[in-house]
């Protein structure tokens, strides 16, 4: 149970991003805070807050939050994580000009520098998002004042010496390159000055123009020693870099690590596309003596090992002595150039830092809740595993149950869990269609026979799309001696070697135990393990009433028109509205029905047929 009044007096006062969810872990609000204690105690502590923080605040059953390291960072953070879950109460937009750039045309003769809302896929060089379009217009007049590229669309070397330069070359914020007073070479150290400007080496910049501002105050040029001090002040202004959203449009994970008496938190930032989309944190435990750098390389190497995603860069705050063998092992996994990056300074080792001090956040905040979590998932797993004997490793689970009204539409559902956590994403739903009754047997081995037959297609056709890929590591089958030697035979029919165990239940209908090789193993009713094979029973049945009510509900509005080829829901309708039952259609002639709009005359005799040959 999610305790409210802990974990908001647990909120830090940093900046970051909140991310508020209902009672179904779905996410229902994101927003940014300058201090995220401030703000999202506000949300509980207010009494005026408007209707529709009303409504929203009414439905949140849990939250949480990246720290970040500035305002900006959070700001920017938001709108990736909205443009992701496109929650409920927040204001969406429509397109994805969000944000202004800066872009230095490098692709062409004498590069211009302006701003943009959109990144193309061209050879020009991108700079930002900024926060506001007037932050982007301050710098590209300091751009103008110092560096004077040219700002007209004119087409290079067909232009040049066609036409006398533009008032901007009089006023000295132009080197007028269409007149050919400027060389490629000369033009090309502006554009670099430029390009180091906006990729954030401002000190180099800032010491270049304090020397010019000396040498002009020495000569007595007290104004262009004025416009030089304004230009430092303004480069000064621009130190709100963001780091959440880099420049480069690539895939790549940040680790953060924090350490406190044995135990250990890696939080991994996702970055798809250049933009941070996600997180996760995982518990580790270390022994003593065990240096920071080998507790990465050993999450590295756990985590990397069973992912099915590996990015092209891996950045890491630690120092990690098999770097070299890391790297070339997951390139050979990927196929595809793999790094692993310690950065000393820049972007990227600012993205190192937030996510060591969100892996601190998550250490002291939520360490015991963490610990609770892997005791009840994949500790959950292993009294499981112990209890059958300890001869296979268990981390996906698929469970199966039948479910009908005495043999009437009968269904089969599975449901995954991995980790000891459900799979929502793999959860599967079968219509029986080869057996009629109350067969529960037979209708387990249709539905496994099904599921296996396709694990087999897939894996030999090596299908693009797959949805039965996987191998589970056991089943667990709702039902007791009976329905496991089905599962068992199936399984045996076709080849493979998947163990499998019965749920049985006790006479008051509860979980009683697990049946394994023809023994009934019982876990202690207080274990996690046994905890979690009442979970995962629960959830099998639940996920199969639910199929078979929404079946027989869907039965039951059925009309004998969805019977007859050719008779389609729109046809339905209009067939019902103009007789207006099925009476009518019934007493109707070839002619009449073709009349209707839409029915030609093969579905009109279709239909005749239908009612007079029976």
């Amino acid at each position: 149970m999610f305790d409210f009044e802990k974990e908001l007096k647990e909120l830090p006062l940093k900046p970051g991003v909140y991310i508020m969810k209902d009672k179904n872990e779905t996410v229902i609000y994101v927003g940014k805070a300058k201090l995220l204690r401030n703000r999202v105690r506000q949300y509980f502590q207010s009494r005026d807050k408007g209707a529709k923080v009303e409504a929203m605040v009414s439905h949140i059953a849990s939250f949480e939050y990246i720290v970040t390291e500035t305002e900006v960072e959070a700001l920017i953070l938001e709108n990736n994580l909205i443009k992701k879950y496109s929650p409920k109460y927040n204001i969406m937009l429509t397109d994805d000009k969000t944000y202004p750039y800066i872009k230095l045309t490098s692709n062409e003769m004498f590069p211009r520098v302006f701003m943009t809302r959109q990144k193309g896929r061209d050879k020009a060089k991108y700079f930002g998002p900024f926060t506001a379009a007037g932050m982007v217009k301050e710098n590209l007049e300091l751009i103008n004042n110092v560096w004077q590229l040219r700002r007209c669309n004119k087409k290079f070397p067909r232009d040049i010496g066609k036409e006398r330069p533009c008032l901007n070359y009089h006023i000295g914020r132009c080197l007028a390159p269409c007149t050919g007073r400027v060389t490629e070479e000369e033009y090309k150290e502006h554009t670099d000055g430029v390009e180091r400007f906006l990729s954030g080496k401002h000190d180099e910049i800032i010491k270049d123009l304090e020397g010019k501002m000396l040498a002009a105050s020495e000569e007595l040029e007290y104004e262009k020693a004025a416009k030089y001090r304004d230009s430092i002040e303004a480069i000064k202004k621009m130190g709100e870099k963001q780091a959440v959203e880099d420049m480069a449009d690539c895939d790549r994970d940040v680790l953060g690590l924090a350490r406190a008496n044995g135990d250990a938190v890696v939080q991994v930032f996702f970055i798809r596309g250049g933009k941070l989309v996600g997180r996760e944190h995982f518990m580790l435990f270390y022994p003593d003596g065990v240096s920071r750098g080998e507790t990465v390389e050993n999450f590295i190497k756990q985590f990397y090992g069973g992912t099915p995603f590996i990015p092209k860069e891996i950045l890491v705050g630690e120092e990690i002595a098999d770097r070299e063998a890391i790297e070339e092992w997951l390139t050979a996994v990927k196929r595809q150039r793999v790094s692993v990056i310690m950065p000393k300074k820049g972007t990227k080792n600012r993205l190192c830092k937030m996510a060591d001090e969100n892996a601190l956040v998550i250490l002291e905040k939520h360490g015991e809740d963490i610990k609770r979590e892997k005791r009840r998932t994949t500790g959950a797993l292993e009294e499981i595993k112990q209890a059958l004997g300890g001869d296979f490793d268990i981390n996906r689970i698929e469970s199966y149950d039948i479910s009908n009204t005495q043999g009437f539409e009968s269904v089969g559902s599975m449901v995954v869990f991995e980790g000891g956590k459900p799979k929502r994403s793999d959860y599967r739903k079968f219509k029986i269609k080869s057996v009629y009754g109350p067969n529960d047997y037979a209708s387990m081995e249709e539905v496994l026979t099904r599921r296996f037959m396709r694990y087999k297609k897939e894996t030999e056709e090596q299908t693009e799309k797959p949805k039965f890929n996987i191998l589970p590591d056991v089943l667990f089958i709702d039902g007791g001696k009976g329905h496991v030697h089905t599962a068992e035979g199936v399984i045996s029919k076709m080849g493979l070697n998947v163990p499998v165990c019965g749920m049985v239940k006790d006479s008051r209908h509860r979980t009683r135990g697990l049946i394994y090789n023809g023994r009934e193993v019982l876990l202690p009713p207080n274990s996690e393990g046994f905890k979690l094979v009442t979970r995962i029973q629960d959830e099998v049945h639940r996920f199969a009433i639910e199929y078979h009510r929404h079946s027989r509900e869907k039965r039951e509005f059925r009309s004998v028109l969805d019977d007859i080829k050719g008779i389609g829901e729109i046809r339905r309708k209009r067939l019902i509205k103009h007789f207006g039952d099925i009476e009518g259609i019934k007493k109707a002639s070839i002619e009449e029905l073709s009349s209707v709009e839409g029915m030609d005359s093969r579905a009109a005799k279709a239909v005749y047929d239908f009612f007079h040959n029976e």
